[in-house]
Formats: structure tokens, sequence, C-alpha cells
């Protein structure tokens, strides 16, 4: 197995990131996207607050499904302007066998604003 050193992140890399536990606590369609998405309106607790996201989940999830899910986030990239929505924060995902976003989550019920370590 060959590996590319030049590419690898540093441990000081993953620092970089604050990715932290959120609670979608609104959904909203979005038409206005150049791909089916949803608006989500997600509570990351006291320190970071409530951030928008837009999101490609139609395939797989219903918004009722998605108020008060816990999900995972990136909290300090900067805003990002999606059409005439500023997303403020990554939702995590991966893609299924379809290229189709599946949210990464907590597998138990975690406080909302944690921090992934």
């Amino acid at each position: 197995m060959r590996f590319f050193v030049e590419n690898m992140a540093t441990i000081d890399d993953f620092q970089k990131l604050d990715i932290r536990v959120g609670k979608i606590v609104e959904v909203n369609d979005f038409p206005e996207a150049r791909k089916p998405s949803y608006k989500l309106t997600i509570d990351f607790g006291s320190e970071i607050g409530i951030k928008q996201s837009s999101a490609q989940l139609v395939k797989h999830y219903r918004k009722e499904d998605l108020v008060r899910k816990l999900i995972l986030g990136v909290v300090n990239f900067p805003p990002r302007q999606i059409g005439p929505f500023v997303s403020e924060v990554l939702t995590l995902g991966v893609p299924d066998e379809n290229h189709e976003c599946i949210l990464v989550v907590p597998d138990k019920d975690v406080p909302i604003g944690g921090k992934l370590y």
C-alpha cells in the first residue's frame, strides 16, 4: 500500500475542524437549489447557537423525520452562498451506493453542542 505523504492530514489539521452535535429544529423545502435539498435550522447549543444549513437529503429523509434528529456538523467553515440561501454549517453525511447523502449521526442520545474528538 502506497501513501502520499504530501496529501496526508495531520492531527493539527483535524483539530482545526470544529465538528459539533446539533439537533435539527426546523426543515423547509429549498426549491431554488439546483439539486433537491432542504433548508435546515439546527440548534448547536448555547456556545454555538442556532445555525442554518442546506443539505441534499430528500432521497432518504422526509422533513418530519428530520425534525429533532441529532446530526454532526462542521461549525467553523465560512458561510457559503447557495442560491438565495446562506449555509452557515456543513451537515456531515456519506454517500450511499447511488451517491445520495446518508447523515452521520450519533448512535446514542448525546447533549447538543458536544464536540467530536
